[in-house]
C-alpha cells in the first residue's frame, strides 16, 4: 500500500502540490460520532482562549501545535501541562501539516501573517478556523475566499457571535419584520490604527531560529526587531487596519458582522459610503457620562465600557445599501451596542450585542421562543458548528465568504477615512468589490506584499 508520506514525495515530483490533507488524498473524513483531530497555528495570546476552549468543547481534539518563535511552544505546552503531553510541536507548520494526520487546522495568528498561513493551509485541502481579523484588504480576502473554494474546504472565521442563538434569534426577527422595514442601522465609530515610527532596534528575544523575525514579519516591510511590533502590532497599519482594544478590524470586525447578519445582507454590502467629519485624533468618551452611574439594563454595551477615556483616531462614516437602509458609524465606546448594532425601523428598534438585547418596544422581544443566554464559552458553539460543517460538508455560521463581506465594510471605513473627502459620496459595487468612481480608492483595495510571502494561486 502507497503510504501518505511516499505518495506525498512522488506528487512533489510530478509538480504536485507538497502538503495534501487526507481528505485530498482519498482517505475517509471523520465520522459522525468521531473526533476531529486539530493542530493549532499561532501561540500568542488569543491561542490561549481558543485552547482553552477546544478543551471543554466535545468531539474536537487538538494533537499538534506550532509557531515561528520555538521558545513559544514549549511556553504553551507549559501552560496546558495538564493536557500537552502528547501535543507534537513544530517551528514550521508545514511540517505539522504533512506529518499529523489532521482533520482540521486553528489558523491563530498575527493579522498580517492569517492570509499566508491560512490559503497554505486551505491550498492542502485542510478544514481551517481562521481567527479574525483575517486579512488586510479587500483584494487579498478575495483570494483567501477562492482558495477556499478551489479547494472545497469548510471555513469558520473567528465571528463567534453567529452561533450565539440569542444573537441569530434578534438578528431574523429584524429580517422577519418585528420593527417593520429598517430604516438606519446605529454602530460603533471605531478607532483606526496608527503609523510605526523607526525606533531604535532592540535585541530579539533568544531561542529563536535563524529568520524567525523574517517569517513572522510576513507579507510587511522586514524592520529591526521591537517589541512594540512584536507585542503590540495590532495598532500599527502595516501589520493591523486598526486592532487595538476598540479597533475597526479588530472588535469592529464583530460590530459590522452583525449589521450585516441582521440586515441580511451577507452577500452584499453598502453601495455608498459618506465620510461626515475630518479624521483625527480624539477621546473615546462622552464627557456627560458620569463616572459612578449604574447602567440601566438598556445598555447592551455596557461590558465594553471599559474603553473610556482611550484616545484614538477615527471619523464618522455613514453608508447605504440598495435596499435603503443607512448605516451609521457613530456611536462612542462607552455608549450604545458595543461589538453589536442598533436597528431601527418603523415600529420601534432592536439592539443586538454580544449575547445581549434590548427592543422598544420591550414587547417585541419578550416570546416563548427566545433563546437564553449561553452558559459556556461564547467559542464553544462557534467551535461546535465547525465540527459539524467539517463532518457534514456543510457551510459554517461564519462561512468564509460571510466574513469577507464584513470585513469589506471594515476596509471601506479605512479607505473612506484615508481619502479625507468630507461630505462626498463614494459608490461601491459590492458585486465587482470596486468603486464606481474612485480609482484612488480603488488602489487602496490591496497591498504590496514582501517578495517570499506571496500567496498561493
Amino acid at each position: 500500500m502507497l503510504s501518505r508520506r511516499s505518495f506525498l514525495k512522488t506528487a512533489a515530483a510530478a509538480s504536485a502540490p507538497l502538503i495534501l490533507s487526507p481528505k485530498v488524498l482519498g482517505m475517509d473524513g471523520p465520522g459522525p460520532n468521531e473526533t476531529v483531530k486539530v493542530g493549532l497555528i499561532g501561540l500568542g495570546g488569543r491561542a490561549r482562549a481558543m485552547t482553552q476552549a477546544v478543551l471543554e468543547t466535545p468531539g474536537i481534539d487538538l494533537v499538534a501545535i506550532s509557531d515561528c518563535f520555538a521558545p513559544r511552544i514549549e511556553s504553551f505546552k507549559a501552560d496546558f501541562a495538564d493536557h500537552s503531553e502528547g501535543w507534537n510541536g513544530y517551528v514550521e507548520f508545514r511540517d505539522m501539516l504533512e506529518n499529523e494526520n489532521l482533520d482540521g487546522v486553528l489558523s491563530i495568528t498575527t493579522t498580517h501573517a492569517s492570509p499566508w498561513v491560512a490559503c497554505n493551509v486551505m491550498s492542502a485541502g485542510f478544514d481551517t478556523y481562521i481567527e479574525k481579523a483575517m486579512c488586510l484588504s479587500i483584494e487579498e480576502g478575495r483570494h483567501m475566499v477562492n482558495v477556499a473554494r478551489r479547494h472545497g474546504v469548510v471555513t469558520q472565521v473567528g465571528t463567534q457571535q453567529r452561533s450565539i442563538p440569542l444573537n441569530n434569534w434578534a438578528s431574523d426577527l429584524v429580517k422577519e419584520g418585528a420593527i417593520g422595514e429598517v430604516h438606519t442601522v446605529e454602530a460603533c465609530n471605531f478607532v483606526g490604527p496608527a503609523a510605526w515610527e523607526p525606533r531604535p532596534a532592540q535585541e530579539k528575544p533568544s531561542g529563536g531560529t535563524v529568520g524567525w523575525w523574517d517569517i513572522w514579519t510576513n507579507q510587511a516591510p522586514l524592520r529591526p526587531y521591537h517589541q512594540d511590533i512584536h507585542f503590540g502590532w495590532n495598532r500599527w497599519w502595516d501589520y493591523e487596519n486598526g486592532g487595538q482594544v476598540f479597533g475597526v478590524t479588530g472588535w469592529g470586525t464583530h460590530s459590522y458582522d452583525q449589521v450585516q447578519r441582521g440586515l441580511g445582507t451577507d452577500m452584499t454590502g453598502p453601495v455608498e459610503i459618506t465620510l461626515m467629519e475630518d479624521y483625527e485624533e480624539r477621546p473615546l468618551y462622552r464627557f456627560d457620562l458620569e463616572e459612578d452611574r449604574e447602567p440601566g439594563p438598556e445598555e447592551t454595551g455596557q461590558d465594553y465600557y471599559w474603553v473610556r477615556g482611550q484616545y484614538g483616531k477615527r471619523a464618522r462614516v455613514v453608508m447605504k445599501y440598495a435596499n435603503g437602509a443607512e448605516l451609521d458609524l457613530k456611536l462612542d465606546g462607552d455608549y450604545g451596542p458595543g461589538l453589536g448594532a442598533r436597528f431601527i425601523g418603523e415600529d420601534g428598534y432592536i439592539e443586538v450585542n454580544r449575547d445581549r438585547i434590548w427592543a422598544e418596544p420591550y414587547e417585541i422581544i419578550e416570546r416563548d421562543d427566545r433563546p437564553d443566554p449561553l452558559d459556556v464559552n461564547e467559542i464553544r458553539p462557534h467551535l461546535e458548528n465547525w465540527v459539524e460543517g467539517i463532518k457534514t460538508r456543510r457551510a459554517c455560521n461564519a462561512d468564509i465568504e460571510y466574513a469577507q463581506r464584513s470585513h469589506t465594510v471594515c476596509f471601506l471605513v479605512g479607505i473612506a477615512r484615508d481619502l479625507h473627502r468630507v461630505g462626498e459620496t463614494l459608490h461601491w459595487d459590492p458585486e465587482r468589490e470596486r468603486f464606481v468612481d474612485c480609482e484612488e480608492g480603488n488602489a487602496m483595495l490591496s497591498r504590496e506584499r514582501r517578495a517570499g510571502y506571496e500567496l498561493p494561486v
